[in-house]
This record gives C-alpha cells, sequence and structure tokens, in this order.
C-alpha cells in the first residue's frame, strides 16, 4: 500500500501511542507463567506482539483460550505474517487481557513448532522461557526472522544445560530445556533480547545468574521481575539474578517511547507543539531524546506514576527554533538501535553532516536498516551514504520522490517523518509495514494534522 505525503502542513495537538512492545512481550511470558490471573490492560495489537501471544498459547495451556481470542481479534487490520491498510486509528488503551496462569511448571509440549513471524524479540524471549520446561520445542519465524543471527542467544542458554541447536546460527531454533544451572555470562554484544532471555532461563536455574553487559540496554526484564518481588540486583553493567516462581498481577502497558519518536519528530519538522500522554519514561529507553536535543529539538518528560517497576508520564515538545547536524558515537547506538531510522530523517534536514558511527548492527534487523536509510534517503531527494558501518547524512533537507519502506516497519514511519518537510510530495510503498508496530500510524498523523493520501 502507498501512501502519498503532501508538505506544507503542521502536525500538532495530543496523542497516545500503541502500548510498549518491548514490555507487552515480557508481561505477556510473565502474566503467562504466573501462579494465578493476571490482567494486562493496553496490550499493543501490533503483529510482533500477537506472535508471542499465540506461540505462550501453545505451551501455556490454562492460559491459550484468553490469548488466541486476542491475538485473533485484537482491533486491528493486520492478520498472519502480512498486513493489510489500516484506514482508521485503533484505541487499544482501555482493552484488557485477562490470563490465567498455573506457573512455568504448568507449560506443556506445543502441538507444532511455534511460528514467531517476523518477531525477533519473540524468538529469543521464548528461547529463555522454554530453556527451562523439559521437553523439545522448535521456534520457527518468517524469511526475514530466518536470517538473523540466533546463536548470541542460543550459547548462554546451552552453558545453562539446555539443549539448543540453530541452523546454522539462525532459526529454525529447536529448544529441549530442563535441568538448568545458574552462569556468570559476560554478554559479547550488548542486547536487551538475549538479556532478557538469560534472566528468564534463570528463574528456573539452580542457582544465581550473573550477566555482564558491554553496554547498558532497556532494563525492562529486571524491572518486571524486581516488581514481581523476584531478586534481581544490577551494579555498574552487572545483574544477578536468583530463581523465583512468581504470582498473577493487574497493570496498563505505558506507551512506546519508540513509537512517540515518530511522532514527536513529524511535529518538529513541521513547526508544530505536541504531548504524548501515557507514555513510557524508562531512562534506558530515552537517550533518543538526547540525541534529539543535540539536533535542536528539546523535549520534556514528566512521570507522574509507575506500572510494575516502569516509569509513566508525558512528553511535550514545543516548536522548534531550527535543526543542528549531530554526530552520535559508538557507544550511544545500542541504546537508539530501533530510533535510527527516525533520527536520521531528522538529521537528513539539519545544514551540514551527521554522522551515525559503528551502526553495522543495524544490518540483521528487519532490513539491512543501514543501507535502507541511505538509499530511501536518496530516493526522496536527500544525501545519504554508507562508510563502513558508518552512516553519513549530507542534511539540508529533501526534495521529494519516491521511497519504499522495504517491508520494515520502522523505514515506513521513518521516511513518511521524513517526507512531512520535504520541499515537493513524495510517496512511500509498503506502508503497511507500520503495523507491525505502530497500527494506526498514518491516520493519527492525520488526524494531528498531516496531508496523507492512501493509494493502491
Amino acid at each position: 500500500m502507498d501512501v502519498t505525503i503532501n508538505p506544507g502542513t503542521r502536525v500538532a495537538g495530543e496523542a497516545k501511542v500503541p502500548g510498549d512492545k518491548s514490555i507487552a512481550h515480557r508481561w505477556l511470558i510473565l502474566a503467562s507463567t504466573a501462579r494465578g490471573g493476571s490482567e494486562l490492560r493496553g496490550l499493543p495489537a501490533s503483529l510482533d506482539v500477537r506472535s508471542t501471544a499465540r506461540c505462550l498459547a501453545q505451551v501455556a495451556p490454562k492460559a491459550r483460550p484468553a490469548l488466541e481470542v486476542w491475538a485473533g481479534n485484537a482491533s486491528s487490520a493486520v492478520e498472519g505474517r502480512g498486513s493489510t491498510w489500516n484506514p482508521s486509528e485503533p484505541d487499544h488503551h482501555d482493552v484488557m487481557l485477562e490470563v490465567e496462569g498455573e506457573g512455568r511448571e504448568g507449560l506443556v509440549l506445543p502441538d507444532g513448532e511455534l511460528d514467531c513471524g517476523n518477531s525477533g524479540t519473540s524468538m529469543r524471549l521464548l528461547a529463555g522461557v522454554l530453556a527451562g520446561a523439559p521437553f523439545t520445542s522448535i521456534l520457527t519465524g518468517d524469511e526475514s526472522l530466518s536470517g538473523r543471527p540466533m546463536e548470541r542467544v542460543a550459547e548462554p542458554l546451552r552453558l545453562m544445560g539446555a539443549g539448543v541447536t540453530t541452523t546454522e546460527g539462525r532459526a529454525p531454533m529447536r529448544v529441549h530445556g530442563g535441568g538448568l544451572r545458574g552462569i556468570d555470562y559476560e554478554i559479547p554484544v550488548a542486547s536487551a533480547q538475549v538479556k532478557g532471555a538469560i534472566l528468564l532461563a534463570a528463574m528456573s536455574a539452580d542457582g544465581a545468574t550473573t550477566v555482564h553487559e558491554p553496554a547498558p540496554v532497556r532494563d525492562h526484564t529486571e524491572r518486571a521481575l524486581r516488581g514481581l518481588g523476584c531478586t534481581v540486583e544490577t551494579l555498574d553493567g552487572t545483574i544477578v539474578a536468583r530463581p523465583c516462581q512468581h504470582d498473577g498481577f493487574a497493570t496498563s502497558l505505558p506507551g512506546d517511547p519508540s513509537s512517540a519518536a515518530f511522532v514527536l519528530a513529524a511535529a518538529a519538522l513541521t513547526g508544530g507543539e505536541i504531548t504524548i500522554t501515557d507514555v513510557g519514561l524508562n531512562p534506558s529507553r530515552l537517550h533518543f531524546l538526547e540525541v534529539f536535543a543535540r539536533l535542536g529539538i528539546e523535549v520534556r518528560c514528566e512521570v507522574d506514576r509507575e506500572e510494575l517497576g516502569e516509569p509513566v508520564g508525558s512528553m511535550h515538545l514545543a516548536a522548534i527554533e531550527g535543526l543542528r547536524p549531530v554526530r552520535v558515537e559508538p557507544h550511544e547506538i545500542p541504546l537508539i538501535i530501533d530510533e535510527i531510522p527516525i533520527l536520521a530523517a531528522v538529521a537528513a534536514h539539519a545544514p551540514g553532516d551527521s554522522w551515525f558511527l559503528d551502526t553495522g548492527e543495524l544490518r540483521i534487523k528487519e532490513s539491512d536498516r543501514l543501507a535502507a536509510i541511505a538509499t530511501q534517503i536518496r530516493a526522496l531527494g536527500g544525501h545519504a551514504a554508507e562508510e563502513g558501518d558508518d552512516l553519513v547524512l549530507a542534511g539540508g533537507g529533501l526534495t521529494g520522490g519516491r521511497g519504499d519502506a522495504v517491508g520494515d516497519h520502522r523505514m515506513a514511519m521513518a521516511l513518511t517523518v521524513a517526507a512531512l518537510a520535504a520541499s515537493t510530495p513524495s510517496t512511500v510503498r509498503g506502508m503497511e509495514a507500520a503495523d507491525v508496530s505502530f497500527p494506526g500510524f498514518v491516520a493519527m498523523l492525520s488526524r494531528l494534522g498531516a496531508d496523507l493520501e492512501a493509494g493502491s
């Protein structure tokens, strides 16, 4: 599906973004493996989260009815591995899912393969849970997911005692669980998914598990486990977790700050003011705001409550005075890995060269995002290049053109936002990919003032 972006309008107002995907995966897993009932309000209906729900339904029999109904009936126009155009802006914030769990000992052998679709988070986190279950599971995914590295999660799980095999380092991944022991492990590449998988496995292990991070990454797993009463201690990049069984819980999902980044950027590039409410304000997810500030975009955050260890509140952006080029250093990349496409889209409009250094990890996302960003910025009339694993944007703005989302949800949204400030209209192909993480993205931008036209 195509969308045509007509520049010249202002994006402004107040908005809520979909629930945080990263948190949703983890809380669904914890609800399905809890002892007793849980209530989750505001789960995002994104394809990735629904993949986790469908996989959990196959191994958690008591949770299965609710998970299957929610995954199949979530009010989004996306189905299966593909997507269809969603013309309306769905509101999932008040939808509640009630899940009944029987603890991790209640997990059962699945009837078939566990299809994670396009979700690397689903596959890696579920591998951690299933590493403690005394049966064999096979985790599969679509063509894109089957090209992403899985040895980074398989290796520590093997050291803990699980039988884990990959297909030449990638999916399908076979996990034979049970009999885990705590380990002391240094993660070679900073990854919240790998850390999360190890910590979820540690809940079933004999003895303490220690994880050393090479760089700080999002800490949703630790916060949730601590919020449920488990012993998880963190100090200077070292996390120590002890085995734990938790009870059910009731909570509401905060809005996804990574999704908020696209709406904030749309307002900034069009001279608008915007407030995003009920959004997650976890410090491990907000480094993109520091990069925004260096670009000339100042966002004020206010925390007003906490949900299962996660700070929640609002983001407010006043109209900006102008953009500046930015240099993003290698140590910052793990902290903004999901926001690089939108940061690059903004930097394309700054006066002068912007550099994102050592971004090779982008090559193994839903697309080769490093190559895609450079190629698609040029397709929209800008100047961008790959220099090894560095991304360079010459700035100066976009003249307009025809871009392609290349099947990547973040590219679809980043190109649409970038085109809002181009000098002539642009078209982005494959806009349906945005529903992977942000159902109703185009509808929301339209409501906030953007002039967008859906095509066939």
